[in-house]
């Protein structure tokens, strides 16, 4: 018998994994390219040639021992510590050093290392609706309590009146993912700061300390000169957890890392208990290989006009359809609205043309769906007529 705790996440994870697996049983059906699966965020563009450059010359140059070994610490190679530090410090004008930089098992184990460093049972996590539905998982691994702010559909940046009236002696962490999964919404400069203000006023009123966590995979793809303030300089008591599965497109090799200033309260012992937490949790260390690699690659980025003319061609087409979107600024989802209240039947619905959407309660944001648009574009000029079938069934 299973877990009492993992019962309820096997529950909830099972929508996205249940589209997994529909998608894979209607390709072998109907073949994959009459298949339209906008489900999963999994990158389809290929990593810049530099990574490939970088493993080669590491796998042929390096001892191999030291190369595939363990970090002598936890918290991954100094110099590439070092390495990516000095690469923030010249985009964004920060003063990070080595101490401030973990190298963490992608920004999803970064989250986990974070959370577990911080969190006390009861301590309460807010999220803005919508958001990435592991949240509650992450949050709930160290027996606390996920608070929703709901969606504003109009803009989708966060309701901060909401915000501050949620905010208790008990808000440990607020959660930010900008750009966002799954609305692509960059938030905005103004609101960063009037959050930063509400935060200060509290962590004052309650004599606490609140920590704002970044969560930043999607940093790097941005569209029509979309600008993403960087956090750490509106709030002190800000940490950063960064994957380079977008930026460099490399999901499955599960590396990143948390940035954890000098200005933070206790920064030192955060460090320090972070470091720990990468060993206890089984990380261990981040993968050494790709620890190197990225540090080689720092200046590079994955070819996002790809995901541009998808983002341009499914939002011109949907809108064609009659459906209603708001156009992403970043990462690569559309966050379509359902044309019937119950999102969920609407995706079934989509599935009679062999289209696969993710609800949006998986999000906690019910009348809506998810589309990735990180397919091939003959998937995207495929889709259309089917879409435009579908339309015909609601409009």
């Amino acid at each position: 018998m299973i877990a009492d705790k993992m019962k309820g996440m096997v529950a909830n994870s099972s929508a996205i994994r249940a589209m997994f697996e529909e998608g894979n049983r209607l390709a072998s059906l109907y073949g994959a390219e009459n298949v339209y699966d906008f489900s999963l965020g999994n990158p389809n563009v290929p990593a810049p040639e530099a990574v490939k450059k970088a493993i080669v010359e590491l796998v042929e140059g390096e001892d191999p021992i030291a190369l595939h070994g363990y970090t002598n610490s936890n918290s991954g190679y100094p110099e590439v510590r070092q390495a990516v530090a000095d690469s923030l410090n010249e985009r964004f004008g920060t003063s990070f050093g080595e101490r401030n930089i973990i190298m963490t098992v992608g920004a999803a184990g970064g989250l986990n290392v974070i959370f577990k460093t911080l969190l006390n049972p009861g301590d309460e996590v807010i999220a803005f609706a919508p958001y990435f539905g592991e949240y509650r998982s992450y949050t709930n691994n160290y027996d606390g309590v996920l608070v929703e702010i709901s969606p504003d559909t109009e803009t989708f940046q966060p309701r901060l009146q909401e915000f501050e009236q949620k905010i208790t002696p008990k808000t440990k962490a607020v959660i930010v993912n900008t750009p966002n999964n799954p609305t692509g919404v960059v938030y905005s400069e103004a609101t960063i700061q009037k959050m930063a203000a509400i935060m200060e006023a509290k962590q004052k009123e309650y004599g606490t300390d609140i920590y704002l966590i970044s969560d930043e995979p999607y940093r790097e793809l941005v569209y029509d000169g979309a600008e993403v303030p960087y956090l750490t300089k509106y709030y002190d008591n800000t940490i950063v957890g960064y994957s380079y599965s977008k930026s460099l497109s490399l999901p499955g090799e599960r590396i990143g890392y948390l940035v954890i200033p000098d200005e933070v309260t206790d920064s030192e012992e955060v460090q320090s208990a972070a470091n720990v937490a990468t060993r206890i949790l089984g990380f261990v260390n981040a993968p050494t290989l790709q620890q190197k690699v990225v540090a080689k690659c720092l200046n590079e980025k994955t070819d996002i006009s790809f995901y541009n003319r998808n983002r341009e061609a499914l939002y011109e087409g949907l809108k064609e359809c009659g459906f209603t979107c708001i156009k992403p600024e970043g990462a690569f989802y559309l966050f379509v609205k359902s044309p019937i209240e119950d999102e969920k039947e609407f995706c079934a619905a989509a599935k009679k043309y062999n289209i696969l959407m993710v609800p949006g309660s998986s999000f906690a944001c019910p009348g809506y769906v998810r589309l990735a648009y990180c397919v091939a574009h003959e998937t995207i000029v495929n889709s259309l007529p089917k879409f435009k079938e579908l339309a015909k069934e609601y409009f």
